[in-house]
Order: structure tokens, then sequence, then C-alpha cells
């Protein structure tokens, strides 16, 4: 039986609302795995051919963690990188065996289920440390792990100062092999990168000293894609990308020299087509009323699927290429859209909400200016009732 979070659309088939199998919702996202494809190899090409630690947290960024990481495996990503252990679990139980980096909080409590998944957490304190060694002997296993340094982020990780006795320490331990170590930038992807540079001088300095010492730590990460695009100093052994795999660039103002394409499409199709006079209010609260007589449009998409409420007459979506605004209140299963201006709009007809129809585009980034977030959050925040399905 199908999962119901993923469907392979049949070969051939054009990146629509048509893709979608017709025994199920039309609501969908599209994965167009030929950009996320482009995407990589513009890693890789920016990275100068560095290994590459893909990141697939939160459902590979709303996209589907599993088949993101099948196909990015494919195209030669050494590397998954998760936030959670269950996320790990997830990718292990579907067959993956590919090293998995946790990048998130690990408490001791969950150092057996990391050693028995064959996972790579990052430690951090003495009693996360102890527990994945204790947790290791006693399978008879050793785990991987990465040290994770806090150069200026301010969430978890040892300050620098700290990190160089934490690590003598720890490469004593039985049970542990020390394979890498990490930073995360606070605002890498700002044009003025003085606070980066704090950062990397703060990371270098600790290297210089773990090499003086003679300790061996072969993977050295830091550059998320905000550094992969805009900062080759932080690329080190090998580059951790998440947002650009998937066609959008984290970096302030317009770069003509990023080429990332989107991967996502958010599509529906019309359910219901109502001509109302002038004077008609349309949805909760009425705060949209016909101005002249209108053609209005129901569609099976709400903030239960992750199409948010800021939009309520602010929104646009795209019907036989032509924008259309989305009329009153987004509800939490449906969404009204003013289709008057559409010349043979038929119930049936395709609606994309992101992505693009003849010559007109919506993005996620589009949506993040008009709700007042980033595309990070517009993407993860699809939910999982929206089929997701790859072309």
């Amino acid at each position: 039986m199908r999962a119901p979070f993923t469907e392979d659309a049949r070969p051939g088939r054009m990146l629509s609302a048509g893709s979608v199998p017709r025994s199920d919702r039309p609501t969908a996202a599209l994965i167009d795995l030929d950009a996320l494809s482009h995407n990589f190899r513009e890693v890789v090409r920016r990275s100068g051919g560095r290994k590459v630690l893909a990141v697939v947290k939160a459902q590979a960024y709303g996209h589907g963690a599993i088949r993101v990481s099948q196909h990015l495996l494919g195209l030669g990503a050494d590397m998954l990188g998760v936030a959670l252990v269950e996320e790990g679990r997830e990718l292990r139980k579907a067959g993956i065996g590919a090293p998995v980096l946790v990048m998130g909080a690990v408490y001791p409590e969950q150092a057996e289920a990391i050693v028995r998944w064959d996972l790579t957490p990052l430690v951090y304190s003495r009693a996360g440390a102890v527990a994945l060694a204790d947790a290791a002997m006693k399978m008879g296993k050793d785990v991987t792990v990465h040290v994770k340094v806090d150069t200026g982020m301010g969430r978890i990780g040892l300050p620098p100062e700290d990190a160089g006795s934490f690590i003598e320490e720890i490469v004593k331990l039985e049970g542990l092999r020390l394979q890498g170590i990490m930073t995360h930038f606070a605002d890498a992807d700002l044009r003025d990168k003085q606070f980066a540079e704090r950062q990397m001088q703060r990371f270098e300095g600790l290297m210089h000293v773990l090499d003086e010492k003679g300790i061996p730590l072969p993977v050295r990460h830091a550059a998320n894609s905000a550094a992969v695009l805009d900062y080759e100093r932080a690329l080190f052994t090998i580059v951790r990308p998440g947002l650009m795999l998937y066609g959008y660039s984290p970096l302030e103002g317009e770069r003509q020299d990023v080429d990332l394409r989107p991967v996502l499409s958010l599509v529906t199709r019309i359910a219901f087509l109502k001509r109302t006079p002038a004077g008609i209010p349309i949805s909760y609260g009425r705060t949209f009323v016909t101005k002249r007589e209108s053609l209005i449009a129901t569609i099976p998409v709400g903030y239960a699927d992750g199409y948010r409420r800021g939009l309520s007459n602010c929104g646009e979506a795209i019907v036989r290429g032509l924008r259309v605004p989305v009329a009153g209140r987004v509800c939490m299963d449906m969404t009204m859209l003013d289709v008057t201006d559409v010349p043979g709009v038929c119930e049936g007809d395709e609606v994309a909400l992101i992505g693009a129809q003849g010559s007109e585009r919506i993005t996620a980034d589009d949506i993040a200016a008009k709700t007042g977030t980033i595309s990070y959050e517009v993407l993860c925040g699809i939910s999982s009732r929206v089929l997701r399905v790859y072309i």
C-alpha cells in the first residue's frame, strides 16, 4: 500500500496538477527531481568539488526526506544531515545506509537508539559523550561523533576556549570515534561578513590548537548554503547545504550569479465556481465583499495544508496563466479566489499556489514576503496531508 506522504509520477508526466493520481485529493506538492539535481551540481561547483553533507531535516525542508535523500545520494552526496534522532531512524528504516549526522540536541537517554541505528551525533557535553560511550560499549559497537563548537550562534555547542580540553578528554573514551568538528554561522547570509569573520577566527584558532596537539579531525565543516554561495573561506573539507538544494538562496538582496531552481510546486484544482452579484461577503468574518458581479472559485487548500492564513485577502494564485487574488480569509481546508477576469475558467482547472504557469511564477520567497517570514518556514510548513509527487 502506498504511503500517504509520497507518490512517484509515471515517466513523461508534466509538472502540473495533472500529475496527481486521479483517485487522490488534487492538492499536491510536486517535487521536480531534475531541479534538485541541478541545485546539487551547483553546490558541487560552488564548493570546488568538496564533499557534500546534504541537509534533509524537517522532511527535507518539506520535500520528503526519504525520496530526496535517495536522490541526493544517487547524485553523490557523502552524508545526510538531520535535526532529530527520529529523523535519522526514519531514514534507516527506509533502507538508507549512508552516514547520517544528527545536528540537533541529543539527550543522554537517546544514546542507545543512536548506537542501534548507527547515527552520528553531535557531542558538546561530558554527560552526553559518556552516555554514548557507555551505550556503544554495552552494544559492542563504536559510535562516530562530531564535536559541536559554538562560535557565536548562541545555541548548542562548546565555546572554542573550552572545546580543546573537552576533545582531549573524549578521545580517551572507549566506544567513541571522533570523526569531525563543526560550527554554524549566525549571519553568513548578510553582505557584511564581519561577524562571520569573527566566528571563523575562533573556529580556525581552535583547529590550529588541535592540529598542534596531534588530534586528527578529518571532517571539518561550517559552510551552510549562505557560505557555499558567498563565503569561500568557510568551505573546509565538507559543505553543509540545505536551502539551496531546494532552489532558494538565503543571501541578503538579489544576487545575479546564483543559479538555483525551485524544486517544489504547490498545486490543486478548482473544486467549485460560483457567480455572485456585487455586495456579497466571502469567507469567515466577511473581510472580503464583492464590488462587482464576480466569479469566485473555491479550492481545496487551507492553513491545515500549510497555505498560511496570513495570505487572506493578499495572497495570489495562478489560473490559466493569470494571477488571481485570494478572496477573503483562508480557511482550514479551503480558500476562495476571485477568478472573474480569467477567460474560460472552469471547474477542474489547475491552480498553482507555488510554482509556474505560462510566464507567471509564484515562489516561496513571494509568499514569505507577504506573510512576514522566510522561505524556509513556507516550505517546511506544507503539511504532511499534502501528497508529495516526485517527477
